[in-house]
């Protein structure tokens, strides 16, 4: 069922805050593999408790999370810091509920959902704290959606169980205080469109209308296009004028029209905001992205390596580790590092033995393992306003 815009009774409600567009994606890459696996049968709904709890400052997060990772970033990565202990995160959610408890419990009593499926770390402790005043009966799924540097805020005894997508993550959250009885490991939530994309990269290309055997790179700066993504691809056409390049700008207009009005060479195909990134990267050979987890993990699922061009934001430092440590990539912070990194995976051998360590570090069906988690969850006695 598609997330409905009336209010009304569901099985599953995806809470979740519009800060960066990944939280919002892993709940609608989770809902699909739920309709995949079940068709109509649970029903589901997707609300940004942040947004709903109408507190000045809370509510408008994901304009000031943009700003922040964009334009203040060391603001951004000073209060991560400030902020990355459990016992501030649940003084001020505490504060945060105590002003938006009226807002919130009218919420979850409209919608009487079954779960509460959490995938953003400042949303649990509202729900739950909701659930224990008002005793409502569902339970609460928390689902990580960071990969090794896990804000403290992650972890949150009072949810009924938690899934992480990496192994760190697991141990962060058990060392953080998470009994292991409370936590799964479960592989990221990517769309199940990614991993049904079976085509090889000539078809995919050939299928696009691009040119089926020139090697091929996808360059993106993540939904806000942020980044030297401009300066990027210049440097690129000038130093291998023989690849094939897609650049993806997201929702950055103006750098799309920039480099859209600018002599490019004809193998440079520019596009703004898509909605089918799996099949631009299945006709790629290389994914050039910043460290943000969603498009990643994308490209890590799709079997393509990946060059790392920066991490926005501390939490996403722990991610460059996780694709050095597994070899599944480079970390090029600089032009000319991209330059020499995409020539070394030219080379056959190379790529392969690449291709090949991706297959045994990231699976496939992390979303389709987590909607069989909600099924089991579904299948559970209420938890009785605990």
């Amino acid at each position: 069922m598609t997330n409905a815009m009336n209010r009304q009774p569901i099985d599953v409600l995806f809470a979740i805050s519009d800060t960066g567009g990944g939280h919002r994606s892993a709940a609608v890459a989770i809902s699909a593999a739920l309709e995949q696996m079940s068709g109509a049968s649970i029903t589901w709904a997707i609300e940004d408790l942040l947004q709903a709890t109408n507190v000045p400052g809370v509510r408008s997060a994901p304009g000031l999370y943009d700003q922040l990772s964009t334009r203040w970033l060391k603001l951004y990565n000073f209060s991560f810091q400030l902020t990355n202990s459990q016992s501030t995160v649940s003084f001020l959610s505490r504060i945060v509920y105590l002003i938006a408890r009226q807002n919130l419990n009218r919420l979850l009593t409209e919608r009487r959902p079954r779960l509460v499926v959490v995938t953003h770390p400042l949303v649990h402790r509202l729900v739950c704290a909701a659930r224990r005043r008002r005793q409502h009966s569902f339970r609460v799924l928390t689902v990580v959606t960071d990969l090794v540097t896990l804000h403290a805020s992650w972890s949150y005894p009072g949810v009924d169980l938690a899934l992480t997508p990496t192994d760190e993550a697991y141990r962060l959250m058990h060392k953080r205080g998470m009994k292991p009885s409370q936590l799964q490991r479960c592989g990221f939530p990517v769309h199940p469109k990614f991993a049904a994309e079976q085509r090889d990269a000539p078809t995919a290309r050939r299928d696009l209308g691009l040119e089926p055997d020139r090697f091929t790179v996808l360059l993106t700066a993540g939904g806000v296009g942020s980044g030297r993504l401009g300066e990027l691809v210049q440097t690129l056409e000038q130093q291998m004028p023989d690849k094939q390049f897609l650049v993806v700008t997201g929702k950055n207009r103006a750098l799309y029209e920039e480099l859209r009005s600018g002599p490019r060479l004809p193998h440079t195909h520019v596009f703004g905001f898509v909605n089918n990134m799996e099949e631009l990267m299945a006709a790629s050979d290389v994914v050039v992205t910043k460290a943000g987890p969603g498009t990643l993990m994308e490209a890590l699922v799709m079997r393509k390596p990946v060059i790392v061009t920066e991490a926005v934001g501390l939490q996403e430092h722990g991610n460059i580790d996780f694709v050095l440590n597994y070899e599944l990539g480079f970390f090029c912070p600089t032009n000319e590092r991209i330059v020499a990194a995409i020539s070394q995976l030219e080379d056959p051998v190379r790529y392969a033995e690449t291709v090949e360590r991706l297959k045994h570090a990231v699976p496939r069906d992390g979303a389709i393992q987590i909607a069989r988690v909600i099924h089991q969850q579904l299948s559970l006695q209420p938890v009785g306003g605990s």
